[in-house]
């Protein structure tokens, strides 16, 4: 349990906010879930516990907690540290481009740099009025898929993923943003279930962690879905199947933009001669590579031949 301090030492939000972040320090959390360092993490608990945003204006952080917010509070900080979950899944929310998803234990929690593409809309890979169809794989949450719905405003959107859990939680948030009619969600394993379809856009952050890196994750990741995270001993099972099969689902001006995170260098040592594109982001993440369908096409004997 917590070590739970006296009535009269923590007072206002910004206290327990300074106390929680010490308390997660000091039990050695990781914070790698959306959330940059302890004292995000302990911000953003403490105004979920008292029913505010994470945009909560600072000035009001003085103000005093009820005693009924102050359980609540050290409920939630407690938790944290004792199951190692996190945030997210002990708030059932995450956010993802400015924009909140419902999450639980049958979708990865939000963090993809890809945030840093949508937000540019793609630029200049792409002419956002270019963008008529949009392909989430591997959705998860459904979050890039909705987050490219919002970008652009003209575009259908598909959401597919293997798992029906994941869909239900996509299904979910599709009702929540509003955009039922404009975004579906698929079952589908890769591309299995899309036969006729075309994109202008394919992006996807499918499993990518290798054997080594999953059995080392800190305990937080463990609570995530492994059919989520596992790839091979590589990261690279998923990866090189949609390189083999994006060309046929893509328009001829169309881009693919994967996710490999840690597996980049394993991807381009594997395939040295094909031109991936590797975006710098200005808020951190890696592993992301862009490829038109004009290059996936020429280099298509090279990614045959290192198929599994």
């Amino acid at each position: 349990m917590t070590y739970l301090p006296p009535n009269e030492e923590l007072q206002t939000l910004r206290d327990f906010m300074r106390w929680g972040a010490s308390r997660f320090v000091e039990a050695g959390l990781y914070f790698g879930h959306g959330m940059g360092s302890a004292i995000d993490e302990a911000v953003y608990l403490v105004l979920h516990a008292v029913h505010q945003p994470p945009d909560f204006p600072e000035n009001w952080f003085d103000t005093r907690v009820t005693a009924e917010e102050r359980q609540s509070i050290l409920g939630l900080i407690d938790r944290r540290i004792a199951e190692r979950k996190p945030a997210a899944y002990l708030t059932g929310e995450g956010w993802f481009c400015g924009l909140p998803f419902m999450v639980n234990q049958h979708v990865l929690v939000p963090r993809s740099p890809i945030s840093e593409l949508i937000e540019a809309g793609f630029q200049p890979w792409l002419s956002p009025d270019s963008v008529h169809k949009v392909l989430d794989l591997c959705t998860g949450s459904g979050c890039i898929g909705i987050a490219a719905a919002y970008a652009f405003h003209q575009a259908e959107v598909d959401l597919a993923d293997i798992s029906s859990e994941a869909l239900d939680v996509a299904w979910e948030n599709i009702h929540r943003h509003g955009l039922d009619g404009r975004v579906r969600a698929v079952e589908s394993d890769l591309f299995n279930n899309l036969a006729g379809e075309s994109y202008d856009l394919i992006v996807t952050n499918p499993p990518y962690v290798d054997r080594d890196d999953l059995e080392s994750m800190p305990d937080e990741f463990h609570h995530e879905p492994e059919l989520g995270l596992a790839a091979g001993d590589d990261g690279l099972d998923l990866a090189l199947r949609i390189l083999l099969q994006a060309p046929e689902y893509l328009n001829p001006e169309g881009i693919l933009v994967v996710e490999v995170g840690n597996s980049d260098e394993a991807l381009v040592e594997l395939l040295p001669e094909v031109p991936f594109l590797w975006p710098h982001f200005e808020r951190g993440g890696h592993g992301v590579f862009i490829l038109t369908r004009e290059q996936l096409l020429e280099f298509r004997q090279l990614i045959e031949a290192v198929q599994r």
